[in-house]
């Protein structure tokens, strides 16, 4: 029987932002194995199976060290796990950061910025006090663009490991 830890669900219009699970493996997989939607996170490098589970252990292992972490986004209409946002600061990270990822058949629709808004009340609910951050590949100008509707404001260029950055502060 596996621990269970309380994660927060939040629910909007159109999704629930909740725990990741099992049965999201393959919708995890189909959105981190598509280079398209990887292009402009950490090296870029689409994920394998084995790769999209380790990387769901370790956004639920931020949950339990931190409090905070990244949900799954599902669609309310369909249950499908169609991407990821929240509260990201692992060890050595810059600040506390809110980001997001979102499966390509679903881009454009503005489920980003519906989850997104959500991930940016509870950080405003539950750490008022702490400052926040996206950090942002300088050529993905669809994030820029959704940092900026949801009122972050370019700060400066920095590398974060090899690559560099674009940080926005809310």
């Amino acid at each position: 029987m596996p621990i269970e830890k309380e994660i927060p669900a939040l629910t909007t219009e159109r999704l629930i932002l909740r725990s990741y699970t099992d049965a999201d493996l393959d919708d995890y997989l189909a959105m981190v194995s598509n280079p398209n939607v990887v292009r402009y996170v950490g090296q870029g490098t689409p994920l394998n199976r084995e790769q999209a589970w380790q990387s769901m252990a370790y956004l639920m292992g931020h949950w339990w060290l931190k409090g905070f972490g990244l949900w799954a986004v599902e669609e309310r209409a369909t249950g499908r796990m169609i991407g990821r946002v929240g509260l990201y600061q692992p060890e050595g990270w810059p600040g506390l950061e809110l980001g997001w990822m979102i499966t390509e058949a679903y881009w454009l629709k503005g489920f980003a910025y519906e989850a997104a808004q959500a991930a940016l009340a509870y950080k405003q609910e539950h750490y008022p006090d702490k400052p926040l951050i996206s950090l942002i590949h300088s050529e993905n100008t669809a994030s820029i663009k959704l940092a900026q509707k949801l009122g972050a404001t370019f700060a400066f260029s920095r590398d974060v490991g090899d690559i560099q950055v674009l940080e926005f502060t809310y």
